[in-house]
């Protein structure tokens, strides 16, 4: 470890120590092998403090930066994993973190837009609206009577960050090294992916375009309202949004005394999420308390307000699928599937005994099933999950690390507008639609229609690839390296496909001319679908041949 990473870690330590915290030093392994030394310092036995847990959890996790804050934001909305006390202090990181000056916060502005504010704004106010870990906000009003929000990155925010996500580095490098287990959680690449995520927040210009992005997914009215973007007025370092009001949704006192309709609102909730993730493939992936507002203009159809879209999430088509396929097997209470599903997607090794992980998971998912949300803990249910992947050498998959940070958070916040919300009723019919029609002829006509000018494009060049490929190999450029156990593999391949390549190349045939078909008004559409399906039906029979 370098110095520069080891001296972080002390200052970590000092400042757990300060709030008088260190016993948390020494439980989670901060400082290595060198981390009993602890016990010999004075302060360790000899600190008193008298503010609560909760505060000096807090406290420290403001002195730490911008990182450790939003470990406290996420822990905030988790109130079924710890005390209630200390939930609502963390509660606070969301949106009342220890504001800058307003007099430096107008001098960013100065120097961003290379004048004076007077020009660019008809009124400032330099006391923050909101203040978080990355960046704050103002309030302002534009020429034209517009009123605005005014997001600035905090001084400095970004060699902070810089700084400790290379500790972050260093230490996931050391537990992949001296620690066995860890290796399952990948803490290397759970760090790469998190370093992404965080530096990509530092680029408010990329928060305007993920901010346009969902506003074009859900135009009003709808479920989710995404204010309007000012791009005239955005640098990298500013960000100038539609000022809208609304009630926090953590202020849940005045959703019920305005009459909202808590169960409709819970309801939007898990449904607008589900379509991010599975219809746009484009969510919001920060949805803590603090960035989440309900407009209650009409209490019996409230809908959510977002801000701050400085990370979303994506996911391939692959994970998608994957994804939406154990949802609904869980829903169905179909383990085989699940395990079988787990042993496909290569979450779990391909050796993986699936009889086996099906007894395990149903060992843990049976208990919670026909529970309100109220009933069921997800946090202890994620733990006897982990358990299971213990067992069974299940890797962690960095990119759905996101996706389940979000879906954690969307639980949180449905345990607390409705408690007797049921998930999976609510997730079930979504997610069987969506497969459904992923799956209908209309959809694979599509998918076949859009490819169909790209193979086509390509075609053509197929002859000069193979030229080229041949004069590599009578130049003796061309190298193949193959050891012998991948040799017999090829060899065994090459039988079986040249066994099937005559009925795959007719099939293939058959469903192309059908797909073209459809499209000449001479002939009736049910030729062409006839075609296409025997061209379907002949390739699957050398498929399983």
């Amino acid at each position: 470890m370098r110095a520069r990473h080891l001296l972080r870690l002390l200052g970590i330590y000092r400042v757990l120590a300060r709030h008088g915290l260190q016993h948390i030093a020494v439980r989670t392994h901060l400082l290595g092998p060198a981390r009993f030394l602890v016990y010999l310092l004075p302060g360790f036995w000899l600190g008193r403090h008298t503010a609560t847990l909760g505060v000096r959890l807090r406290s420290a996790l403001e002195d730490l930066g911008p990182i450790f804050v939003k470990f406290g934001q996420a822990l905030s909305t988790r109130p079924d994993l710890l005390p209630a006390d200390i939930a609502r202090e963390l509660a606070r990181l969301q949106d009342q973190v220890p504001p800058f000056p307003g007099t430096e916060a107008r001098a960013i502005l100065e120097r961003a837009y290379r004048r004076s504010l007077a020009e660019v704004f008809t009124s400032f106010d330099e006391q923050p609206l909101a203040s978080a870990s990355i960046a704050q906000v103002h309030v302002a009003r534009l020429p034209d009577g517009r009123e605005v929000v005014v997001k600035v990155l905090r001084p400095q925010v970004e060699r902070v960050i810089r700084r400790d996500v290379e500790v972050l580095k260093a230490m996931a490098a050391l537990a992949h090294r001296y620690w066995v287990e860890s290796r399952r959680f990948r803490p290397v690449d759970i760090v790469g992916e998190y370093e992404k995520t965080i530096i990509d927040e530092l680029d408010l210009m990329r928060e305007a375009a993920n901010a346009a992005q969902l506003r074009r997914n859900f135009p009003a009215p709808g479920p989710l309202y995404v204010p309007e973007v000012y791009w005239d007025y955005c640098r990298t370092n500013v960000l100038v949004l539609e000022r809208v009001h609304g009630v926090p949704v953590s202020d849940i006192a005045t959703l019920h005394a305005r009459g909202v309709d808590m169960e409709k609102l819970a309801r939007y909730g898990v449904e607008t999420f589900f379509t991010q993730v599975f219809e746009h493939n484009f969510f919001h992936a920060d949805m803590h308390p603090g960035n989440i507002f309900v407009d209650t203009t009409d209490p019996q159809n409230p809908y959510y307000i977002a801000v701050d879209f400085g990370i979303v999430g994506t996911l391939t088509p692959r994970d998608q699928h994957y994804l939406a396929a154990n949802l609904l097997a869980f829903f169905e209470r179909d383990y085989k599937r699940v395990a079988e599903l787990h042993v496909r997607s290569g979450w779990v090794s391909a050796n993986t005994r699936v009889d086996e992980l099906e007894t395990a998971i149903r060992t843990v998912c049976e208990p919670i099933f026909n529970k309100p949300l109220k009933e069921i803990s997800f946090g202890h249910f994620l733990v006897r999950l982990l358990q299971v992947a213990r067992r069974f050498d299940m890797e962690v998959q960095p990119q759905l690390v996101l996706l389940q940070k979000t879906l954690l958070n969307i639980e949180g916040l449905g345990r607390q507008l409705y408690p007797d919300l049921d998930l999976w009723t609510t997730a079930k019919p979504f997610l069987e639609d969506w497969m459904a029609d992923r799956l209908s002829g209309a959809a694979i006509t599509q998918k076949l229609r859009e490819g169909l000018p790209q193979l086509a494009s390509e075609i053509p060049e197929l002859p000069q690839l193979a030229l080229g490929a041949l004069e590599q190999l009578a130049e003796g450029r061309l190298r193949v390296q193959l050891d012998e156990r991948s040799f017999g593999r090829l060899e065994r391949a090459l039988r079986e496909t040249s066994r099937r390549r005559q009925r795959t190349v007719i099939g293939a045939a058959l469903l192309v001319v059908g797909i073209l078909m459809l499209d000449l008004e001479w002939l009736p559409r049910s030729a062409g679908w006839a075609i296409a399906v025997s061209g379907i039906v002949v390739a699957l029979a050398s498929l399983r041949r």
